[in-house]
């Protein structure tokens, strides 16, 4: 694998401490983890597992699940914190949505995420392919379990929003109600963007999630990552900006450095500190919350019940 450089370099800052002993990260854990790999492998698909080097990918990959990454793995902003990689993507495949729907069928999931990377450079932001891969996975599975974690759609998002809405509406679904989820992801507190979400906007954001609160059935969801030197404050100010626009769901996790040219870890949180945020949380009146040091946005993303990793 070609070592990818990141456009910043963070590498003369260091970490505040050591990582503590309660964050545990594990690769594989047996024949479930490698047939995951096979069947992401075997249709050269991406994911946000591999490309985000997330500390989950063990578990979940473990547990037969994985988080699709679509529009290939260049991204076109350059975030302090994020482990894919910035350049100028050239990739777009019109058979990834067929790919994914393979990959989905050989798995036996019926619960699917997909992600992306962001692509500035397209018209539509890339909503067309979320919209194409929803038709694939709809009509392959009329009721299957849908979170879509969306960039922001940057100059675009009514459009995207309607283009994405309209696959959702196309193939009916079968007698019960199938859960659909919307997530977009704040990362952090708006005194942090600049250094941490380079070309993302606060506000932006919460107009995308705004935009999908107001969509008939469907779930808005938002994470954050602690650690990056926002206050507790600025971490409630933002939970009550998310309930007051209609978000659902909300996972909180820690800040893990991938490389040494990322932005340094600040401070590590007590899971004390989590279990204190949830409860936050939860009085604020999100109906899902998960938080704990090892929790991602997508973690255990099809439980309906509550899971925060110990």
């Amino acid at each position: 694998m070609q070592k990818v450089i990141p456009v910043f370099d963070h590498s003369s800052l260091p970490n505040v401490s050591r990582m503590p002993s309660w964050i545990r990260q594990t690769l594989s854990q047996g024949l479930s983890y490698s047939q995951t790999a096979r069947s992401v492998h075997q249709q050269a698909l991406n994911t946000v597992c591999e490309e985000a080097r997330c500390p989950n990918r063990g578990e979940c990959w473990s547990a037969g699940t994985a988080t699709f990454m679509l529009l290939g793995d260049t991204c076109t902003r350059a975030c302090g914190f994020c482990a894919v990689k910035t350049g100028k993507p050239d990739w777009q495949d019109t058979q990834e949505p067929r790919r994914i729907a393979a990959a989905v069928a050989q798995m036996g999931l019926d619960y699917v995420v997909l992600t992306s990377v962001n692509r500035d450079d397209l018209p539509d932001g890339g909503a067309a392919m979320y919209a194409a891969c929803v038709k694939a996975l709809r009509q392959q599975n009329h009721d299957i379990g849908l979170e879509l974690l969306t960039p922001d759609f940057h100059r675009c998002q009514r459009e995207a929003v309607e283009t994405i809405c309209r696959a959702l509406d196309d193939v009916p679904r079968a007698g019960r109600r199938v859960q659909l989820v919307w997530g977009h992801n704040v990362e952090t507190v708006p005194s942090l963007y600049r250094k941490v979400r380079k070309g993302a906007d606060y506000r932006r954001s919460l107009n995308l999630l705004a935009l999908a609160v107001r969509q008939t059935g469907i779930e808005a969801k938002s994470a954050l990552m602690l650690g990056l030197g926002e206050s507790r404050e600025e971490v409630m100010a933002v939970l009550q900006d998310l309930r007051d626009i209609g978000v659902q769901r909300l996972a909180l996790g820690q800040y893990l450095r991938p490389t040494r040219y990322h932005l340094p870890v600040l401070r590590y949180l007590q899971p004390a500190e989590f279990d204190e945020y949830a409860g936050q949380a939860r009085r604020l009146g999100f109906t899902w919350v998960k938080a704990g040091p090892l929790v991602r946005s997508s973690y255990h993303a099809e439980d309906k019940q509550e899971v925060t990793p110990q």
